[in-house]
């Protein structure tokens, strides 16, 4: 059974930096697709980066290229997001999802698995 499993948020004032990380268990393989989404309070949910695990290519929405980098440590199966020069439109809850034929998109009806999700708080 695919888990995924968040971690990392917080609150943090704007300027601030943090780190999320997901945690990812049950692939027999190694073609998927990590991505980082997130829903805001009385919004639908946004894409906002993704990473295959196989390649390593990466890809980013254009309202956070330049200040969140996606990443992975495949030996601790474990995909990261630095969030850098954070700011209230930012907050959020974060969760990560895996699609299981490595689209590398973030659209997430691409997405067949996903974790519970970590709330990060961006004060002004």
């Amino acid at each position: 059974e695919v888990q995924l499993a968040e971690s990392g948020g917080g609150l943090v004032q704007a300027g601030g930096s943090l780190r999320l990380s997901c945690e990812v268990s049950g692939f027999i393989y190694d073609d998927y697709t990590i991505g980082w989404f997130r829903q805001a309070p009385g919004k639908g949910r946004e894409g906002v980066s993704c990473i295959s695990r196989n390649t390593g290519s990466t890809y980013s929405a254009e309202s956070v290229k330049g200040r969140f980098i996606i990443s992975s440590d495949n030996a601790k199966n474990t995909v990261f997001l630095q969030m850098n020069n954070l700011n209230p439109g930012d907050t959020a809850v974060y969760y990560c999802a895996a699609d299981q034929f490595d689209r590398l998109t973030i659209y997430d009806n691409h997405y067949d698995y996903w974790g519970q999700g970590t709330q990060v708080t961006v004060s002004s």
